[in-house]
């Protein structure tokens, strides 16, 4: 604590920020780190581990063009991509100008809840209109344009005036969302699929040690980036390098130059907000989203009355009670283990800089509601019971705006749930991985209709044909 506070005055009197993060030599490149150049002198530390079956073929990898398009130079890869199920997505989207957002599902609809991601299945088409103003109140069924009902007059009594019409309202905005999209079952013997793992706020790679070491184990391809100033990666001084459009950018190139056919992005907390850019920027190549305590869908703005708003050099005297903070509201428990967890998962260890900038470069206005109610890729919603950061109800929230969303709390989880947790975790996320919508159901519903109406017409004839014999 002494040491800190020392450092943290000689920071205010020479104007330097102590401890700044610098790249790593990579002494063995065989552990899977590599150094990308995201920018010239923007650096980011990367894990990527690629299975022994496709070493062999590193010569003929996947990329994707400037335009987000796929391309597909490996002859094997094409001939061991999946059929998958295809799901009706549409939508529309309404905003108002008193701020009302109504949201009608005129697709398919999976289900709200899922416990086994196995026994996820579809609905048939309907049309469900789900009103999103109110943030308690969620009627099923409202009405955006409600006209009170008659009162029928009494015996004796004159017949009230009508009343008068009310000017039905023009909406401000309208999405409509109509695509096919088809969802198959990621598997580890895929060579097409691709996981993405992407840390929040103060974090690294290193937090993903256990999902990275136990999906590599079942044959994925992962890749895990450092962001800028974190990790292993390098740390500009310059405040402008950390804003939500700076490290969109920087995960951006990533994404491309590892990206696969079929790509699934886990994101944590801060990382939850890129991984939903990614997925809008190019829905056809993610597959699937897993968002673990990400908060609710809405946009970023950083607050002006924050810790993080000091200088640099007092949060650096301050920095031990701000580990110490983290430490107690990121895990449901504070014993040797979780301080353990965060020394091993080199969380929490970025320079006062670094943290001040990041913080006040969460501004994505472009992140509202109706961003999100866009996406139709399927996400995996993670909330640990005991977190002390992102509420119960913001992830409620999402799961409500989303188009195919599950929602699963662990309760003896809290913020850092993947390292606290780690087997629930590991097990919950491969199973969403392999899950696929089940259409029988629906294709026998159909196939129960059209046999209903081609009854129902020879029935018809029948009658017509008697009719016509009298």
């Amino acid at each position: 604590m002494l040491t800190s506070i020392t450092e943290g005055i000689l920071c205010c009197l020479t104007g330097k920020t102590a401890s700044l993060v610098l790249p790593l030599e990579s002494s063995e490149p065989s552990d899977g780190f590599e150094f990308v150049e995201v920018k010239p002198g923007r650096v980011l530390r990367v894990r990527h581990i690629v299975p022994e079956r496709q070493a062999l073929v590193t010569d003929k990898q996947v990329t994707v063009k400037t335009d987000g398009n796929f391309n597909n130079e490996s002859c094997s890869q094409k001939n061991e991509s999946k059929t998958g199920s295809s799901v009706h997505c549409k939508r529309k989207i309404t905003v108002y100008r008193n701020g009302q957002l109504v949201i009608e599902n005129l697709g398919d609809v999976l289900h709200s809840e899922i416990l086994q991601c196995q026994d996820g299945d579809l609905e048939p088409c309907s049309t469900v209109e789900v009103e999103l103003a109110d943030y308690k109140e969620m009627p099923s069924s409202p009405d955006p344009n409600p006209v009170p009902p008659p009162v029928p007059p009494t015996h004796g009594e004159q017949k009230p005036a009508p009343p008068p019409r009310r000017r039905r309202r023009k909406p401000k905005r309208t999405v409509v969302i109509d695509s096919k999209r088809v969802i198959s079952s990621c598997k580890g013997t895929d060579s097409d699929v691709a996981l993405f793992f992407v840390h929040g706020v103060g974090g690294s790679l290193d937090i993903w040690g256990s999902q990275l070491d136990f999906f590599s184990r079942l044959g994925y391809e992962v890749i895990a980036p450092d962001l800028a100033g974190h990790g292993a990666s390098t740390a500009p001084q310059i405040a402008a390098a950390y804003t939500f459009y700076a490290l969109a950018e920087d995960l951006r190139a990533i994404f491309k130059r590892y990206a696969r056919k079929r790509n699934i992005l886990i994101g944590h907390s801060y990382g939850v907000s890129f991984c939903t850019f990614l997925a809008h920027e190019y829905p056809d190549l993610v597959h699937k989203v897993v968002m673990i305590n990400g908060g609710g869908p809405t946009a970023l703005e950083p607050s002006l009355c924050s810790i993080f708003q000091l200088p640099s050099c007092v949060l650096h005297c301050l920095s031990p009670c701000l580990a110490w903070s983290f430490l107690k509201a990121g895990f449901a428990r504070q014993g040797t283990k979780e301080k353990q967890l965060l020394k091993q998962g080199n969380a929490f260890n970025v320079s006062p800089f670094v943290l001040r900038a990041m913080m006040s470069g969460q501004y994505w206005p472009e992140g509202d509601e109706v961003y999100h109610a866009e996406l139709t890729v399927p996400i995996l919603l993670v909330h640990g019971m005991c977190d002390k950061f992102v509420p119960m109800d913001e992830d409620q929230r999402m799961a409500e705006i989303l188009l195919f969303a599950f929602l699963k709390v662990i309760e003896e989880g809290s913020h850092m749930v993947m390292m606290e947790c780690p087997e629930t975790v590991n097990t919950l996320l491969h199973e969403f991985f392999l899950w696929e919508p089940d259409m029988s159901r629906k294709d026998s519903s159909k196939t129960e209709t059209d046999k209903t109406a081609a009854a129902s017409d020879t029935l018809h004839t029948l009658k017509t044909n008697k009719s016509m014999d009298k």
